[in-house]
């Protein structure tokens, strides 16, 4: 629990502020399939079948993928595949954040996204796998958890991430070393 605090907090400070496509959440939701069940009653939409799910820059592919809408208007879409992938455009920035799962649920309300089984999350070179992990569109912040033990051999599962520095920018300055005093 305290190696999950640490890493999201150095995650947190690492980070620079930006957001996932504002431009994004006003977009019309586009799903293509081989085929399609929509159920109006209970507001359930079933798309089987090399789907694609895009709004905006966000792309959602999987085998599978069931859209529930609320009474409210919100959409809940759940991704299965052998690896379900999901990509999105940063806010401001020429990058993506990518991510996979066998599992991957889209939540419209809360903008997040919740990746499940062998689930890896990439923003630029970071990247970060976990079991589940859980991305907020809005604040940019992910969350990792492992399982407590790995099927069949009982080693306890953990979450890895590779953090990579990030390059100074060419108007910063290289300052030397002082000197100390009475030295040349």
């Amino acid at each position: 629990m305290q190696n999950r605090l640490l890493l999201l907090i150095f995650m947190l400070l690492c980070s620079p502020v930006s957001h996932a496509e504002r431009a994004d959440r006003e977009k019309p939701i586009n799903i293509d399939a081989d085929q399609v069940l929509v159920d109006d009653a209970k507001q359930i939409s079933t798309f089987v079948g090399s789907v694609v799910l895009t709004q905006g820059t966000m792309v959602i592919h999987g085998d599978k993928v069931v859209v529930v809408q609320d009474k409210a208007g919100f959409k809940h879409g759940t991704a299965y595949g052998h690896t379900a992938s999901f990509r999105q455009k940063r806010e401001g920035l020429n990058e993506y954040v990518e991510g996979y799962g066998e599992r991957i649920e889209y939540d419209t309300r809360a903008d997040t996204v919740d990746f499940y089984v062998q689930a890896r999350v990439k923003r630029s070179q970071d990247e970060v796998r976990g079991e589940h992990i859980t991305y907020n569109s809005k604040t940019e912040i992910f969350q990792a958890d492992s399982n407590d033990a790995m099927p069949g051999d009982g080693a306890p599962k953990r979450v890895h991430a590779v953090l990579h520095p990030k390059s100074k920018s060419a108007d910063e300055a290289v300052v030397p070393p002082v000197p100390p005093a009475g030295k040349k």
